[in-house]
């Protein structure tokens, strides 16, 4: 079956290790075969991951897109992630489901797993933020 892509006006997709920008018209794809793809909001560089959890994001990313990298970013990966455990013990269920996904091949799963670490270190450091300035953690929009 087919994965089917919506992309909108300038919306960019990889594909492989190629780029595809749309043009100025939304856009129906229907990709078939096995190749890694990423939409341009899925896709970290290495000035955008600046928190340890997109640098493990970044880390998967690698590995999925990329064999030749995979090696490095696998060790890069399984690194980072022990000293995330280290400092944030309670991120050990979505750091075990990562490990789990790459492990047994699944790096697209892997990198969805990540995503779910990145919003969780994003709740961490609101509900810090929050405790700093007095207000409830549900109360910092105000």
């Amino acid at each position: 079956m087919a994965l089917k892509v919506e992309l909108k006006p300038g919306e960019k997709l990889l594909v492989g290790n190629c780029i595809i920008t749309n043009s100025d018209q939304r856009t129906r794809l229907f990709i078939e075969g096995r190749a890694p793809i990423l939409r341009e909001k899925d896709i970290l560089t290495s000035e955008t991951a600046n928190t340890p959890a997109k640098r493990i994001y970044l880390a998967v990313q690698l590995m999925y897109i990329d064999d030749d990298e995979g090696e490095t970013a696998k060790r890069a990966y399984f690194d980072m992630s022990r000293d995330f455990l280290e400092a944030v013990p309670s991120s050990l269920k979505i750091l075990e489901q990562i490990n789990n996904e790459i492990l047994t091949g699944s790096l697209y799963k892997g990198l969805k797993a990540a995503q779910r670490l990145i919003e969780y270190e994003q709740d961490l450091l609101d509900h810090a933020s929050a405790r700093r300035s007095g207000l409830p953690a549900d109360d910092q929009s105000r």
